[in-house]
């Protein structure tokens, strides 16, 4: 690698596009003399463009029309009416374009317009003259040969309503993956409950615990993993949880504080058949807990707080973020919203606007992309709980629409989702995600103790996010975007505890006791956050490295004669198997992701760096079945080169995947150079759970997450410019809240009278 001195660019310059990106667009160019003599009238602050007849960028989400061809365009290409019948869709999402084609609809067809991002040759910039065609991509399921199959269909121009009611699509290709099985979907959910509530030895075997009426029955199926050849994915598989409500009058009554153990069942959820019961152990119910319930008031048989005042967000002036289409533009940042089935919300091509430097890339796409829960106990049945959300279930597809007023405040903008249900209909989540305003407390003071003087800032940040319920657990997911050049991704786990029953006067060291008969399995949470990163880097380039920095402490000797001294240590990891690394506390250890062309004012490469949030590794043994398939948890950090198709850290298919290592840990045996390339941090961070009696019947909110933060980005600090907030301005006295005074005790003589 040449030096910084010969490689670099002071301040952030550009350099143009490279040969490799000019030759990737011919399909969609024509070179012309200059922009200048084609365009018709000026766009913004005097860029002049021709008309544009691209209406979605790449990168949008489907539409409901997009995602009703496309179901169209693959059931209509299936080979007779049995094999169209058997289709069940489990996803349909759009196919993101290569890096350069959104480049070139950034640069011409939609915001940001950056005429400067165009190819150019001898004739000057070389104008597009179309995008390709977006395309879609679904996962369909044979729910009679038991396959399931990977379709990529061509979209044409996609309208509300399409023509004849036909589709207007293209197949391009269609590959059936064997031994895989595919996320589960609702309606098979919903279906597997009913069977099992029929099933007669299971109504036998309720009986035994007194209980006749199936409505009180709650059926909760969960994948099977792979703990042995018998969960192999030749069958579709799923081993449900039970418990059972006492009210069935109460459609809000918390139904998980009554599992029901001891009654082992085996669901085939191809043909929707119970293929293996047995009532192993009589377990009692655990008896009735009067605090089980979290509605309000009298509905859950409490009384409500009587002292909360009003707390009113009011922007009188409007938000102070722009949003067209899904183009998000705030303070200096401005970036694309996405969201698919599997991750829920994708935020794409983010970057700070840094006055004379312009547009600064910093990343080219951020998403949670898996996330595991495994517990502690070795018991049936909890032994076998270890979710993968996103890739068995689906983070996008469990979401649920936001009401203004308790999931977000202010002046909010909302996005809906559209989704394809299991036959293939088009389902809407309206307000799935929040774009809103927050304060967020003091962004810098200092006052000058010689004139008493001060200056202070309030800190505001954009917050984008969405919510999603599995099963009982409910997980929040949040990008924070900070006015001085900080990017924050945030988890909230809430929801209610997945219990366990126990025998009369048994207790266990794998949980807590929550209520008589009734405790909480140790667990964790684990959540994998990709980040395709690009700092500083114009499309075509691919100029990153990744730094591991460590804090030590001096040896003894004559630089440290007082032993106080420590300092920075920073360590190049050159290639995937150098860059597996886990966090230390103790050092402060971080990672900065470095341009190896581009420095700040002291000729140091800008960066950004990953820190850490409060995190943890696995409590299971190397052995431990789970991690046949969640090997990527056994590492922090990972570092890859980028590749299009590496999407999904334990593949893309983590339902009853017997294959061990599959994803992260088997791409980084390729040991690819991360000296100076596109590189992508796969960061996983996760939470040890050892539930409190004060997580029951509901759980407060539990924060982990981590911090993007600028590493020599900035010449100076980016929020030295933020103005003073006007509000500050007003007199103290006139929002002061007034002391309640007490009244003055009577005389004694008074006191004696009366």
């Amino acid at each position: 690698m040449a030096s910084a001195s010969q490689k670099t660019t002071a301040y952030g310059g550009s350099a143009p596009p490279p040969p490799k990106l000019l030759s990737a667009v011919e399909s969609v160019i024509r070179p012309v003399d200059s922009i200048a003599d084609t365009a018709k009238k000026p766009a913004n602050k005097g860029i002049s463009v021709t008309p544009r007849s691209e209406t979605k960028h790449p990168l949008d989400p489907l539409s409901a029309a997009e995602i009703s061809v496309a179901v169209a365009t693959v059931r209509a290409a299936g080979a007779n009416p049995e094999v169209r019948d058997s289709m069940r869709f489990i996803e349909v999402a759009s196919v993101e374009p290569e890096k350069h084609v959104v480049a070139l609809a950034d640069a011409y067809f939609f915001p940001p317009f950056q005429p400067s991002l165009l190819p150019r040759n001898k004739s000057g910039p070389v104008i597009p003259m179309k995008l390709p065609p977006r395309r879609a991509r679904l996962v369909v399921y044979n729910k009679t040969s038991n396959e399931t199959s990977v379709w990529i269909v061509e979209l044409s121009s996609v309208h509300a309503v399409t023509r004849g009611g036909h589709h207007r699509g293209r197949v391009v290709s269609s590959e059936v993956i064997p031994d895989v099985q595919p996320p589960m979907d609702a309606e098979e959910y919903a279906e597997c409950e009913a069977v099992v509530k029929d099933f007669p030895p299971f109504i036998e075997a309720m009986k035994r615990r007194g209980i006749e009426d199936m409505d009180l029955v709650m059926v909760d199926p969960w994948c099977v993993g792979y703990h042995s050849e018998a969960d192999a994915p030749s069958r579709r598989l799923a081993k449900p949880l039970l418990y059972c409500r006492t009210d069935s009058d109460c459609p809000m009554e918390n139904g998980y504080a009554r599992p029901v153990e001891g009654i082992y069942i085996l669901v085939d959820m191809q043909n929707m058949v119970v293929i293996e019961f047995e009532d192993r152990k009589f377990v009692p119910l655990p008896p009735s807990d009067p605090l089980r319930n979290y509605t309000p008031g009298e509905s859950r048989g409490g009384v409500d707080r009587s002292d909360v005042k009003p707390l009113e967000i009011i922007q009188p002036e409007g938000p102070s973020f722009r949003v067209r289409g899904y183009f998000v533009e705030w303070q200096k940042w401005n970036f694309r919203i996405g969201f698919t089935p599997r991750e829920g919300l994708v935020i794409h091509s983010v970057a700070y606007v840094d006055g004379s430097r312009g547009r600064r890339p910093v990343a080219h796409r951020l998403s949670f992309v898996e996330m595991v829960v495994p517990y502690g106990d070795p018991n049936e049945p909890h032994y076998r709980k270890n979710a993968f959300d996103a890739g068995e279930d689906g983070l996008g597809k469990n979401a649920h629409s936001l009401k203004k007023g308790c999931d977000c405040l202010g002046s909010i903008k909302y996005f809906d989702a559209h989704f394809t249900n299991f036959t293939g209909g088009v389902e809407t989540i309206e307000n799935c995600v929040c774009l809103h305003e927050e304060d967020h407390g003091i962004l810098w003071k200092h006052q000058d103790w010689r004139t008493g003087l001060a200056e202070v800032r309030r800190s505001r940040r954009l917050t984008v996010s969405f919510f999603c319920t599995v099963a009982n657990y409910e997980y929040g997911f949040y990008w924070h975007f900070y006015q001085d050049g900080k990017i924050e991704a945030e988890v909230k786990l809430t929801g209610i505890l997945s219990l366990g029953a126990l025998q009369p006067g048994e207790t266990r060291k794998y949980g807590t006791t929550i209520a008589p008969g009734l405790y909480a399995p140790v667990h964790q949470h684990f959540f994998i956050a990709r980040m395709d990163m690009s700092v500083d880097c114009k499309p075509g380039e691919a100029y990153n490295q990744v730094v591991e920095v460590n804090v030590k402490v001096d040896e003894p000797g004559e630089n440290n004669i007082h032993n106080n001294a420590f300092y920075a240590e920073e360590k190049l990891l050159r290639s995937e198997a150098e860059a597996t690394r886990d966090c230390d506390p103790f050092s402060a250890r971080h990672w900065i992701v470095r341009n190896t062309r581009t420095v700040n004012r002291t000729g140091q490469l800008t960066g950004y760096k990953l820190v850490p949030g409060s995190n943890c590794l696995p409590l299971a043994r190397p052995e431990a079945k789970f991690l046949r398939r969640a090997a990527f948890l056994k590492h922090n950090l990972w570092v890859t080169r980028y590749a299009p198709d590496e999407k999904f850290p334990g593949g893309e298919f983590p339902n009853q995947n017997p294959r061990a290592g599959e994803g992260l840990a088997t791409w980084v045996k390729q040991n690819r150079s991360l000296e100076e390339s596109d590189v992508v941090l796969w960061y996983v961070f996760g939470i040890i759970h050892v539930p409190r009696l004060e997580d029951w019947p509901v759980m407060p909110v539990e924060h982990i997450g981590f911090t993007l933060m600028p590493h020599g980005f900035f010449n100076c600090s980016p929020a030295v410019d933020v103005p003073p907030n006007p509000a500050c301005e007003m007199d103290t006295k006139d929002s002061e809240v007034k002391e309640v005074v007490a009244p003055k005790p009577l005389q004694s003589g008074l006191l004696s009278k009366l």
